[in-house]
């Protein structure tokens, strides 16, 4: 790992703490909230790649864990990972890494625009939505005593949000490798 590589990481993770910047919004059926911390999982992942990216969630994570607010809202704390949204966030560093590794081996030098786009979209959907509620969504139910359907079925409600940061991580990461890619080469 090489100054850059640390430069990209802690970056990132400051990228991550300026999402959390915007106000949460809140669903009364369901108690995790929208926020644009989300994004920038897709962001991380399509932009410096899986190992890069999920290192610099760690990085988050572990400001979260000392207390420091930088959550969507003011929130941080380790009770922040016993409540509702804590698979969520605590699947932030899985769900970066999937997406930078689809992103690496969608991506590369040579292949049409419009090949990019679709490697970046499907890199932000899978890791940054599958992934990532297939890690939250388990926990949500444990941690609410709600049934797993009921909590995957209220989880849809995020889903159109979700697209649009998908879109957006989209547009950025292709516009971010086409003027200084940062996306590691995989054969």
């Amino acid at each position: 790992m090489n100054t850059r590589d640390l430069v990209l990481i802690a970056l990132f993770a400051a990228i991550v703490v300026v999402l959390g910047l915007i106000p949460p919004i809140t669903l009364g059926f369901i108690p995790v909230p929208i926020t644009a911390q989300s994004m920038g999982v897709m962001l991380a992942g399509c932009i410096i790649g899986a190992r890069r990216a999920a290192l610099s969630f760690l990085l988050f994570i572990l400001l979260v864990a000392i207390g420091l607010p930088v959550l969507s809202g003011g929130r941080g704390g380790l009770a922040i990972f016993a409540g509702p949204s804590g698979g969520f966030i605590l699947g932030w560093a899985v769900a970066a890494y999937v997406t930078g590794l689809i992103a690496e081996r969608a991506i590369r030098p040579g292949i049409s625009e419009g090949r990019q786009f679709i490697g970046f979209f499907v890199a932000s959907v899978v890791g940054g939505i599958l992934v990532l509620y297939a890690i939250g969504v388990p926990w949500l139910s444990f941690v609410t005593g709600t049934p797993f359907l009921a909590a995957a079925g209220g989880s849809l409600a995020f889903i159109p949000g979700d697209l649009l940061k998908a879109a957006i991580a989209t547009l950025a990461a292709r516009a971010v490798y086409a003027g200084y890619p940062l996306l590691p080469a995989r054969a």
